[in-house]
């Protein structure tokens, strides 16, 4: 039988050195103001994101990244994508506002004039000539002729026309010809960008405390709770410092979906510590008396195939959607896979382990207060 909670000490080495590279990461995030570190998107940060496709040609990121210098935009980051697109991301809100429509303009119709004179109503006959010589001519009546105003220039859908980005717009336009489609267009000023990272924070802190308190009501034991905090906590670290490091060395950015992310692996990990602890729980009652370290290496064999078989289901899925899938969601599926493997590692070799260590320290104080206590009889 393959003893893992004898070996707790190398599992514990092994968590150490996949978190802390992590965690410096995520302080020099604080220290550098974001120079190293962790790279929010737009959601937590506020700017700008428009990706745009020209028509008759695919400018360089380099070429477009000066057309926006000379509209005084130095601070865009440019990036094209495989299908030839182009994505540029500001930091300042630059005021997204697409073109509507214009409706057609109505033709309006001239007035028809009123003849200024009207025949005389009563000649005689003797006198026909001259009063037919006498009687005015009346003017011939007026037609409508309707006017229209000249249509103006088509603008394509979602391209802006007003504020910053419509001169920019204008300047790309009259560079590199028209824009034929625009995939994405956002804006998030700095004051929603502060309630999403409050909103985070928030969802993670409460779904924590409350998987904290559901757990310690289950099992009726505040230590399995807290062991499980534990190894959330573990697999927070691992998959923020995981992204600290990616975000330093290739850019990779934090949006709102790392949230749900979060959420999700949060989860994930819970339920297979659950598994674990509510074979522990059936264990201690069929095998009273048994050391407790040994009682909990056999609940983590008998569940262990479990672990591995639910978590490589999901695992499969996830790496054909990050080879496959659209790369919108990439981020998200990568903080996913990553979590995950994580959170089938931690819920066996983290929170089992510590609450082996726990029991065993209070058994010890326990052993101590009772030699103390006949000492001094």
């Amino acid at each position: 039988m393959y003893d893992i909670i004898g070996k707790r000490r190398g599992f514990y080495l092994f968590s150490l050195l996949a978190t802390i590279p992590g965690l410096i990461f995520i302080v020099l995030t604080v220290l550098t103001g974001g120079q190293v570190g962790m790279k929010f998107s737009i959601d937590f940060t506020g700017g700008s994101i428009w990706e745009i496709k020209f028509a008759n040609q695919e400018p360089s990121p380099a070429q477009v990244r000066a057309i926006l210098a000379g509209q005084g935009v130095t601070d865009a980051t440019v990036t094209a994508t495989s299908d030839g697109y182009i994505l540029i991301k500001t930091a300042e809100p630059l005021g997204l506002r697409p073109a509507e429509a214009a409706p057609s303009p109505t033709p309006t119709p001239i007035p028809t004039p009123t003849p200024s004179a009207t025949p005389s109503a009563s000649a005689s006959p003797g006198s026909s000539a001259a009063a037919g010589a006498a009687s005015p001519t009346p003017a011939p009546s007026a037609t409508a002729v309707p006017t229209v105003a000249p249509s103006p220039t088509p603008v394509g859908p979602g391209i802006p026309t007003e504020g910053k980005f419509g001169e920019i717009a204008t300047a790309l336009q009259a560079e590199f010809g028209p824009i034929s489609d625009v995939r994405e267009a956002t804006t998030v000023g700095p004051i929603i960008s502060s309630e999403v990272t409050q909103q985070a924070i928030l969802l993670i802190a409460l779904g924590s405390l409350g998987i904290l308190i559901w757990i310690t009501i289950r099992f009726r034991d505040v230590k399995m709770g807290t062991s499980a905090i534990i190894a959330l906590i573990h697999d927070v670290i691992v998959v923020v410092g995981a992204f600290a490091i990616l975000g330093t060395v290739f850019g990779v950015l934090v949006d709102a979906l790392f949230v749900t992310a979060m959420l999700t692996v949060i989860g994930f990990s819970v339920h297979d510590t659950i598994v674990v602890f509510d074979r522990i729980r059936e264990n201690r009652q069929r095998h009273a008396g048994e050391p407790f370290p040994i009682i909990v290496n056999h609940s983590i064999l008998q569940t262990l195939g479990r672990s591995i078989n639910t978590s490589m289901t999901v695992v499969i899925t996830l790496v054909a959607l990050l080879l496959f899938g659209p790369s919108s969601i990439n981020n998200f599926i990568l903080a996913l896979l990553i979590g995950i493997v994580s959170g089938t590692y931690s819920s066996v070799f983290v929170a089992s382990p510590i609450l082996v260590d726990w029991h065993g320290w209070e058994d010890r104080r326990r052993l101590r207060a009772v030699a103390l206590a006949r000492a001094t009889r």
